[in-house]
C-alpha cells in the first residue's frame, strides 16, 4: 500500500513529506480530512520554495530586521518605517538607495529586506556589483544565462558596494543593460558610499552615467545613513 502510494505520489508530485504529514491529521469527515491534507501540502510546497529561494538569493550573510538600530538613519518624507519593513515600495516598483559611509549597516538592512522579501514568498536576488559584472562578461554562456535568468525572474534586485571599484567601458555597459531591464518591472536596492556627482568616476562613461542615474532615481528613495562604522566602533583593537 506505501508503495503505491508513493507511486502516485511522485506521478502527482505531491510533496516528499506526505507520509510523515497525513497520519498526523486528525478529522470527523472525509472532506475535512481532505482539506487540512491539501492545506499541509500546500504550507510545506511553500515552505520548501522559501528555502530554495533563500539558497538561490545569493547573500553572504543571512540578516534580519530584528532589533536592527534606524536611528542613525534619514528617511525621505515619503517613506516611512513600516513601508520598508512591510516592503509596500516593491508592490510600487521603486527603488530604493542606501548612501553612507562603510560600516554603516547598509547591507545588513539590505539583505535584511532581501530576506523579508522571500519570506513573504518574493524572490530577491544579491549581487556585489564588481561580482554581477565579472559574471555577465563571462565567456561562459551558462553563466551568463544563470545570471540573467535570477534576475529576470526576481521581484528585488539587490546591488550592493556600488562604486566601491572602478568599471571599463564594457563593464559600464552591461550593469547599465541590467538597471535598464529592471526599470519599472521590479525594485532595485543599491548600497553605496558614493554621491551621484562622482559616480562618472567609476562608470567610465558620463552618458551612459546620466542614463543609468535617471533610471535610477525615477521611482526612488534615498536612506541616508549618517552613523560611525558599526565595525570599526565595535573593533576589537584597543
Amino acid at each position: 500500500m506505501r508503495e503505491e502510494i508513493s507511486k502516485y505520489q511522485r506521478k502527482l508530485r505531491l510533496s516528499n513529506n506526505l507520509m510523515q504529514i497525513y497520519p498526523k491529521i486528525k478529522a470527523e469527515t472525509n472532506e475535512e480530512f481532505l482539506l487540512q491534507l491539501l492545506k499541509e501540502l500546500h504550507e510545506d510546497r511553500d515552505e520548501k520554495r522559501r528555502i530554495r529561494n533563500l539558497n538561490n538569493a545569493g547573500f553572504l550573510v543571512v540578516k534580519s530586521l530584528e532589533d536592527y538600530d534606524y536611528s542613525q538613519i534619514r528617511f525621505p518624507d515619503r517613506l516611512l518605517l513600516k513601508d520598508l519593513e512591510t516592503l509596500s515600495f516593491l508592490d510600487r516598483k521603486e527603488n530604493l538607495i542606501l548612501y553612507g559611509s562603510v560600516g554603516t549597516g547598509k547591507t545588513h538592512l539590505s539583505v535584511a529586506l532581501g530576506v523579508n522579501a522571500i519570506n513573504q514568498g518574493k524572490k530577491a536576488v544579491f549581487y556585489r556589483v564588481h561580482d554581477l559584472v565579472n559574471q555577465l562578461e563571462s565567456n561562459d554562456f551558462k553563466t551568463v544565462s544563470k545570471v540573467q535568468k535570477k534576475i529576470n525572474s526576481a521581484d528585488l534586485l539587490i546591488l550592493d558596494e556600488w562604486g566601491y571599484l572602478p568599471l571599463h567601458q564594457e563593464g559600464a555597459r552591461l550593469l547599465f543593460d541590467i538597471i535598464s531591464t529592471c526599470y519599472e518591472t521590479k525594485s532595485i536596492i543599491i548600497t553605496t558610499n558614493i554621491e551621484f556627482g562622482r559616480w562618472k568616476g567609476f562608470l567610465f562613461d558620463e552618458k551612459l552615467t546620466a542614463a543609468i542615474v535617471d533610471r535610477l532615481v525615477h521611482h526612488s528613495h534615498m536612506l541616508m545613513f549618517t552613523g560611525k562604522s558599526y565595525r570599526m566602533t565595535n573593533s576589537l583593537i584597543e
